[in-house]
């Protein structure tokens, strides 16, 4: 039997009288990987923030690694979980072999005389080479591009090994070039790592990788569609998620939407 990795069962969440998740349910097994898509407002970073142990639900039950919110500490939860935000709070001129090694610790800055292993610089270097940003490694974070920053912060989630890896819109800002290359890293690293799971938040196809096997559609809290991926992005239905007429064709494993009908 397949391993769940996250199991979220009718989950509400109301803030401020409005309600954000409306009875979503979905479940994930080991070595998935899914997208959340679906227009601005429609609550995939919510549930992606649910996902990532950071919010709890008002309502209903989620399971991540087998743990129960509200019955689990979650720092020490969040520690198995990989998390790439693009909005990564870092203020210092860090170099990228140093923003991956706080992964380690888990911080946004290096912990004041910490000293990482022989095992962590190693792992490390392996992860930035995977990444391949070896060229890069001594680059500071204010001189790296939009791609690159990406990049090293996928590194830096996956310092500890995690089981789960969550990504919120990975490829904002990144130009049609640095796009493909993060996302070629993406499928890549999903190859490497076959008992990965994961994640990732877009309300752009386009921003699919290849290797993305599940899709969740999400409209106004509420899941639309939900399944394996070649079932949920379709004309009929993204077009109904968008709530504009979309075709969705697919070249090479990879999605693309165009408005209008085909």
């Amino acid at each position: 039997m397949s391993e769940v990795v996250l199991n979220a069962d009718k989950i509400d969440l109301v803030r401020e009288r409005r309600t954000l998740l409306d009875r979503v349910t979905m479940t994930v097994l080991r070595g998935e990987h899914w997208a959340l898509i679906g227009p601005n407002g429609a609550g995939k970073s919510t549930l992606l923030g649910i996902l990532g142990a950071y919010t709890h639900p008002t309502r209903g039950t989620a399971e991540i690694l087998g743990r129960r919110l509200g019955r689990v500490d979650v720092q020490e939860l969040r520690k198995l979980i990989g998390q790439v935000n693009p909005r990564h709070p870092l203020e210092s001129a860090r170099t990228v072999r140093e923003i991956v090694l706080t992964g380690v610790t888990g911080t946004i800055e290096l912990v004041p005389r910490w000293t990482p292993s022989d095992g962590d610089l190693r792992r490390a270097d392996g992860l930035v080479e995977l990444m391949g940003l070896t060229a890069r490694a001594d680059a500071r974070w204010p001189t790296l591009s939009q791609g690159e920053r990406g990049r090293t912060l996928i590194a830096r989630a996956l310092m500890p090994d995690p089981p789960l890896l969550l990504l919120d819109e990975p490829a904002t800002g990144l130009d049609v070039a640095a796009r493909e290359r993060l996302l070629a890293g993406i499928d890549q690293l999903r190859a490497d790592r076959p008992g990965l799971t994961t994640v990732l938040v877009t309300h752009h196809l386009e921003e699919l990788p290849v290797s993305t096997s599940h899709a969740l559609l999400l409209r106004d809290g509420q899941v639309l569609a939900s399944g394996p991926a070649g079932d949920v992005l379709t004309t009929e239905l993204v077009s109904a998620c968008f709530d504009h007429p979309i075709t969705i064709t697919r070249h090479r494993g990879r999605w693309a939407a165009t408005a209008g009908s085909a």
